[in-house]
């Protein structure tokens, strides 16, 4: 699972990470967008009003 996740995000940096960290970045990764989106919608709304 660790190994398909990590090759659809692709992470840019060369580095070897901890356990951890790799699944921090992996969730990261995954939930910026969401918050971007989110983000966008707040501030759509506030200038409609």
């Amino acid at each position: 699972m660790r190994a398909v996740v990590n090759s659809v995000i692709s992470r840019a940096s060369g580095q070897d990470l901890t356990t951890t960290r790799t699944y921090v970045e992996m969730t990261a990764r995954l939930v910026e967008p969401a918050l971007l989106g989110l983000a966008v919608l707040a501030v759509r709304s506030r200038v409609k009003r």
